[in-house]
């Protein structure tokens, strides 16, 4: 069959997929408690000015990363306390949380969808033998992707905390992610791991997106060599 027969608006869409396919792919890397407790283990993560030790901070953010994205209701965190008997978060911050895993499962819902779609897309066109068009969407996803992230990036180099207060108020009511310095959301997850978190994962995207560019590009056909004219000795 030929490549004109496959639809090039599925091809298009492809393309504009491609970014958030590999943005959610890096989101959902990090969503593990090992992010948080590797990043309280380097040396110059600050400490938790309020007493909290690495230990504890690593047992509560494991507890508040896998609520994310297990299928417990608010009791999974509500129900924690401390040595004192004093809960671990409070009604605000747990508030927050159910927010924050709404979120995360709509978000999460649209990704498989996105995968879903992409892997039928691909499959389709290489049925029907779409395999240069196919190449050149993905090309054209993966510059697309370095453009995003690359301005994403050099936004968070310049202002993160603006970049930081657009993405809440994008997804939560205005002042539910505000929070005071001594809450165990801000004890846990101070302003420095989610700048570490934003850099991971946009830098896993547009490394992502580089490598897909890079096996996606047009090569140029070598010529074909010229036969060696074979010559008897003396002729």
């Amino acid at each position: 069959m030929k490549e004109n027969r496959f639809p090039s608006f599925l091809l298009v869409l492809f393309s504009l997929l491609i970014p958030f396919a590999i943005l959610m792919g890096g989101v959902r890397a990090i969503m593990t408690p090992a992010f948080p407790a590797g990043e309280y283990r380097r040396a110059a993560f600050p400490p938790d000015p309020y007493g909290f030790s690495t230990a504890e901070r690593e047992k509560w953010a494991g507890y508040a990363v896998r609520y994310l994205t297990n299928s417990e209701d608010i009791s999974y965190l509500a129900d924690l306390q401390d040595l004192h008997g004093s809960p671990i978060f409070n009604e605000r911050e747990l508030d927050h949380m159910v927010d924050v895993k709404r979120v995360v499962r709509m978000a999460s819902f649209a990704w498989y969808a996105v995968l879903v779609i992409s892997a039928g897309i691909v499959i389709a066109a290489l049925a029907l033998g779409a395999s240069e068009g196919l190449r050149k969407a993905l090309n054209r996803g993966g510059w697309l992707t370095i453009g995003l992230m690359a301005g994403v990036l050099i936004f968070l180099a310049v202002n993160f905390n603006s970049l930081f207060e657009q993405f809440h108020r994008l997804f939560f009511e205005s002042g539910t992610w505000l929070f005071y310095a001594n809450d165990t959301l801000i004890r846990l997850f101070p302003m420095e791991f989610w700048r570490d978190a934003f850099l991971l994962v946009l830098s896993f995207t547009l490394v992502v997106a580089v490598i897909i560019v890079s096996l996606t590009r047009k090569r140029k056909k070598l010529s074909p060599a010229l036969p060696i004219s074979e010559h008897t000795p003396g002729s």
